[in-house]
């Protein structure tokens, strides 16, 4: 199941150190420039389908994908292949690392 997250819930997950995954999926540049706390970096790229299952191998964890803003598609083609690969619990999360950080939240940089 594929569903949508805000940033209000996203914030209470972090917060509340709730188990589940979360994953940008852009590349390591745009990763390493800043990223959400706590996020692991898994670029939609040729590699993906075995480089998500070695970060996320509970299949049935619940994992929030996101990518740089609402008018980027890399975090729906990301849930759409997590879910043919058998994840059960995908949330994407629209805004993005810039809508995250224009609502003054913290951010991180660095690479994994």
């Amino acid at each position: 199941m594929i569903g949508f997250i805000t940033t209000d819930d996203l914030k209470k997950k972090i917060d509340t150190k709730e188990d589940f995954a979360l994953l940008e999926v852009l590349g390591p540049e745009t990763f390493a420039e800043f990223h959400i706390p706590g996020a692991k970096n898994v670029p939609v790229d040729d590699t993906f389908e075995g480089h998500v299952v070695q970060v996320v191998p509970d299949k049935n964890k619940t994992v929030v994908v996101y990518c740089r803003d609402i008018e980027c598609h890399a975090s729906a083609k990301a849930t759409r292949r997590m879910e043919a690969l058998g994840y059960t619990t995908l949330l994407e999360y629209h805004n993005g690392k810039d809508g995250w950080k224009a609502k003054g939240l913290p951010v991180e940089t660095g690479s994994n």
